[in-house]
Order: C-alpha cells, then sequence, then structure tokens
C-alpha cells in the first residue's frame, strides 16, 4: 500500500504523462523475484490508474542509452547518470542511479517517438 500511496502522490503532484519502467531480468537472486514483482506490478497498476503510457525497457537497453554500451558497469552507469543530469555527486543508494538511468531511458524514447511521428 505504501508504494501506491506514495506514486499516486507523486504522480498527482508532478503530473507526468509517461513513465518508465524497468523490464524484470532475474539472473542470479531470483529469491527477489515474487517481492520485486509484486511492487513491480503496484506500480504498473498505479500508471494505468492514473492514465500514464508506461515505456518499458530491459536493463542493457537502459545502460546501452545512457552509456553507450549495453554490459556497462554499474559504475559506469552511476558515472554518466551524475553527468547527464549534472548532480554535484553521484546519487546514493546505487540503485537511485538506476531509476535515473530508466527516467533518463524513457526520456529518450518518448522523445524519439514523438520527433518520428512529426516527421
Amino acid at each position: 500500500m505504501k508504494i501506491y500511496t506514495e506514486l499516486d502522490t507523486l504522480i498527482k503532484k508532478y503530473q507526468p504523462e509517461v513513465m518508465g519502467v524497468e523490464k524484470l531480468f532475474f539472473n542470479r537472486n531470483v529469491t527477489t523475484a515474487i517481492p520485486v514483482g509484486q511492487a513491480r506490478g503496484v506500480v504498473l497498476l498505479t500508471a494505468a490508474i492514473n492514465h500514464l503510457q508506461v515505456v518499458e525497457r530491459t536493463p542493457m537497453q537502459i545502460k546501452e542509452d545512457v552509456t553507450g554500451y549495453g554490459k556497462a558497469t554499474k559504475d559506469q552507469v552511476i558515472y554518466m547518470v551524475t553527468k547527464l543530469l549534472h548532480l554535484p555527486a553521484p546519487p546514493k543508494p546505487d540503485d537511485t542511479a538506476d531509476a535515473l538511468a530508466a527516467a533518463i531511458c524513457t526520456t529518450h524514447c518518448v522523445s524519439s517517438i514523438a520527433w518520428r511521428n512529426i516527421l
């Protein structure tokens, strides 16, 4: 309930039109699959309730978009997010950089789609 309430509050405050969501990928730690899947379901439901377009990208697509290399390391993603957003310091915790990278990727994807529709 907390994820829904806080996300819904942010959506209502900032009124975005699009939400970027990372596609699930479990390679090593499969034990986190169920709780992460449940949280992701709440996020997608919140987006639907608020009539947001959802852009889903794999971790590799996000890394490719932000760093230019789909197999970039966590440190490379953090570095590029910090530079692209002109942050005074790297975001903490590391998962914050992943969320910001997904947002950057979503912005690029939506911009590309908009330009294709214009041309």
